[in-house]
């Protein structure tokens, strides 16, 4: 069987193909090579050190890892091995992202030993599924009879989900149907299992995941099924027109539980408190809230609901206006993983999760793909360059699921409200959601940068790239070329066999005070809307651009009814957010002060990174003392030294000796 999405999706097109854009065919014409030597290092250790050590831990080959069995547990769904199921009810869900991961570097590059290992894991993919077409190995092998009994917990579609999305990738790379054929089962089973009809299940997952999915099965189909079965868990959300779904679960099963009461009770931990279209604040399970907004607005750009975006616009606004972190981190608590309420962002006991931050990405490009705007942009670069790039080490074998922007390691299983921040990257985790998030989300990077609307290419991301882009019918060689984040300047060049005319729309950042642009080495004065500056002409091959971003550095404060950065001032240059590490600087970081008129140096080291560039000043702290065993004193006399202070990238902390680390400092 052939499907839509493979159409043009994996190699360099000419224009004597033929091209054809059809109005009933949805073709996500992109081929975008990254070429950059601040990326290029990741895309490459993703391919050559995270996806082989994720397979080895997937298989439980990693002696000081955390074990998996997620291989295992497919092995003897397939009748391939016997034993039983070990792990969390999620654990096919790390399986399906690394295959995911695995297509979108195929999609790059050849690899025929990579793609043997992928064909061999599909073959017990294929062997696992049901003859009815269902596949999860915790319930056919831990509870067979128990299928859609306990979603609110259970994350079945959450793993059907996933598992989708890595058969889509890995199809689009190889052309290799079987993986598309068995997630089409499925999902044709899950269409005929739920819905309005009485002999169907009216109700939605816990964990919220396949609504994004179905909507890229449709681009690759051109089923309207699975919008339509999008649009239904998303619409029957939190709807008690007939009782609550989780109650009337609980109910059917008898009051039994896989985790606790609280996930039916706390409803609002799951966005089911309420219908979507009823919601107006981020709240409960960060990664859960930005998978449903990316999925509601995926949905909104492909029926056109202007209700639905902007459902999704009131709840993107509350999250990054009210609930984000400079570092695009969300989730203020352990406790659920969840949003607190406005202005509550700690720094010390955030939760942060690498996931949440990718979903926010996920969230803010197909809020980008609906209405162009910069602020999704900058929040999507914002998260990128500093949370996500965070939670991997830099030699990509460890990994942090919790992201926090103030550390003090001494605290480190001695305060229990701690217990979930660790002060160095871990090998594995019993819940490994996020090793495999991150190597997915790099691995189709290149799916970031650029986004094509009626005859505008919109440049979301400065990564220096190749890429061949299809514009109002028109195939595009667009080069990119910087060596952002270092610095702001970007050169473009275009190449076509005809002149055509388009816009070039490239976004100014919300850091930038000051921007310039030249065409063919002309200064310009572009129109500027929604944070894009439209260069509108008729172009010609050979074209130049060139947009200088002044890259200052820059003193950030945080909203005065963050209780949290009162009197504190973080570090910004360009998307960059900076950060002081004891590897660096005196402790205690906390008694450090930076004075309003300090001034700053910067300089580029390879300390860490290659070209890095560190930001340098002068702080004071208080004169050690001779307290002796006085806790309080009344004399509050204190006698201030100076200190030099060195601040580097926060996503960069944690690769050298374990020590303290802070991004807000005391500004005096």
């Amino acid at each position: 069987m052939q499907y839509l999405g493979l159409v043009l999706h994996n190699r360099w097109i000419n224009e004597s193909d033929g091209v054809k854009m059809e109005e009933n065919i949805n073709v996500y014409l992109q081929k975008v090579k990254i070429q950059d030597d601040f990326w290029d290092y990741y895309i490459n250790l993703i391919k050559e050190v995270v996806l082989p050590y994720q397979w080895q831990a997937l298989n439980d080959l990693i002696p000081d890892a955390a074990p998996s069995h997620a291989i295992k547990n497919l092995k003897i769904a397939a009748g391939l091995e016997s034993g039983e199921f070990y792990g969390m009810v999620f654990q096919d869900s790390d399986v399906a992202k690394w295959l995911e991961a695995v297509g979108y570097l195929l999609q790059n590059e050849r690899d025929d030993d990579l793609e043997k290992i992928a064909d061999d894991l599909i073959d017990i993919i294929e062997k696992s599924q049901q003859p009815d077409g269902y596949l999860n190995t915790y319930y056919i092998l831990k509870e067979p009879n128990n299928r859609w009994t306990n979603l609110a917990e259970c994350h079945e579609l959450y793993c059907a989900g996933h598992l989708i999305e890595g058969a889509i990738a890995y199809y689009e790379a190889t052309g290799k149907s079987k993986i598309l054929d068995i997630i089409i089962k499925y999902a044709d089973y899950i269409d005929a299992t739920f819905g309005s009809n009485p002999d169907q299940i009216k109700g939605y997952d816990g964990h919220q995941e396949i609504e994004l999915a179905l909507v890229k099965l449709y681009e690759i189909t051109d089923e309207e099924k699975y919008l339509k079965l999008s649009r239904f868990f998303l619409e029957e959300r939190g709807q008690t027109q007939n009782g609550h779904f989780y109650d009337l679960e609980v109910e059917k099963r008898g009051e039994n539980f896989h985790w606790s009461r609280r996930i039916v009770d706390e409803r609002n931990y799951s966005q089911a408190h309420a219908s979507i279209y009823k919601q107006d604040k981020a709240t409960g399970h960060a990664v859960r809230f930005v998978y449903m907004c990316a999925g509601m607005a995926h949905l909104a750009k492909h029926t056109g609901d202007m209700t639905l975006f902007e459902a999704s616009r009131r709840l993107w606004k509350n999250m990054a206006t009210k609930q984000m972190y400079i570092t695009g981190a969300i989730g203020a608590q352990a406790h659920g993983e969840d949003f607190t309420t406005d202005y509550d962002l700690p720094n010390d006991t955030v939760y942060a999760e690498t996931c949440a931050s990718i979903g926010l990405i996920f969230f803010a490009q197909r809020m980008l793909e609906m209405k162009p705007s910069s602020e999704y942009g900058d929040a999507m670069e914002r998260a990128l360059f500093n949370t996500v790039l965070a939670g991997m080490s830099r030699d990509g074998k460890k990994f942090f699921y919790v992201n926090p922007l103030e550390v003090n390691p001494e605290l480190a299983g001695v305060n229990r409200n701690l217990d979930h921040v660790k002060p160095t990257r871990q090998s594995w985790f019993g819940c490994a959601c996020c090793p495999p998030n991150i190597a997915r989300l790099l691995a189709s990077l290149n799916q970031y940068i650029y986004a094509t609307r009626n005859a505008t290419i919109y440049t979301n991301l400065y990564i220096g790239n190749t890429s061949l882009l299809l514009v109002d019918g028109t195939l595009i060689t667009l080069t990119q070329t910087t060596n952002y984040p270092w610095d702001g300047d970007v050169a473009f060049k275009i190449e076509m066999n005809k002149s055509k005319k388009f816009t070039l729309a490239l976004r100014i950042p919300s850091w930038c005070t000051q921007a310039s642009i030249t065409v063919n080495n002309q200064t310009i004065e572009p129109n500027i809307k929604d944070g894009y500056a439209l260069l509108k002409r008729t172009w010609k091959s050979g074209d130049s651009v060139t947009l200088t971003l002044k890259m200052e550095i820059l003193r950030v404060k945080g909203h005065p009814l963050i209780r949290h950065t009162s009197g504190k001032v973080a570090i910004q240059r360009g998307p960059l957010v900076y950060c002081l590490e004891e590897a660096d600087n005196e402790g205690p970081l906390f008694q450090i002060e930076l004075p309003t008129n300090a001034e700053f140096k910067i300089k580029e080291t390879d300390t860490i990174i290659a070209g890095m560039k560190t930001i340098h000043s002068e702080g004071l702290r208080v004169k050690p003392s001779d307290w002796q065993e006085d806790l309080y004193r009344f004399d509050s006399s204190e006698e201030k030294i100076t200190t030099p202070l060195t601040f580097i990238p926060y996503f960069a902390w944690a690769n050298r000796e374990m020590g303290q680390m802070q991004v807000w400092v005391r500004e005096l």
